[in-house]
């Protein structure tokens, strides 16, 4: 994958989801972030669920999806964001609004979370579709370690940018 498509990759994902500044704000709060990393085993279950409600597992995936979209939304504004995932959150919006400007040592770090995240997602969707549960589970385990790879390049990225700014002593 490379930066082009990374790049649309990011801008289409916080279109979809009308991420606004007062949003992203939410969203630094950690409980936006670690709830969202269960929305994956959530999602899995839900579509999953066919098995065993069948076409009510259809309400089970819409629930999850209005969730993913709730999200970002329902938690206040952190008091602190000196915390692993409010910093992942703050680095995400960097990345989105500078991506051209990135240092070098970003760039190829990002693009193999984003893959690895991609092709988990890709084998997660291929083991739903056919109830493969080693490749649903693989699939969803690579994508999210993805993720919290890719998360944890963002606090990176934040603590850097906070580093360069001036100082306000």
């Amino acid at each position: 994958m490379n930066d082009s498509h990374t790049n649309a990759l990011g801008r289409a994902t916080e279109q979809a989801m009308g991420m606004s500044q007062a949003t992203w704000e939410r969203h630094a709060n950690p409980w936006s972030g670690w709830t969202r990393v269960a929305i994956f085993p959530l999602l899995t279950l839900a579509i999953w669920s066919r098995v065993w409600i069948g076409w009510w597992s259809v309400t089970c995936v819409a629930i999850v999806a209005i969730w993913i979209w709730l999200n970002p939304r329902v938690f206040p504004p952190p008091q602190s964001v000196d915390n692993w995932m409010s910093r992942g959150v703050l680095g995400e919006q960097i990345w989105l609004r500078q991506r051209d400007a990135l240092a070098s040592h970003h760039r190829h770090v990002i693009r193999s979370t984003i893959t690895i995240a991609s092709v988990g997602a890709l084998v997660w969707l291929i083991g739903v579709t056919t109830l493969n549960l080693t490749a649903t589970l693989t699939g969803m385990v690579a994508s999210m370690l993805g993720k919290l790879w890719f998360i944890d390049r963002m606090v990176w990225l934040q603590r850097e940018a906070e580093a360069s700014e001036p100082s306000s002593n």
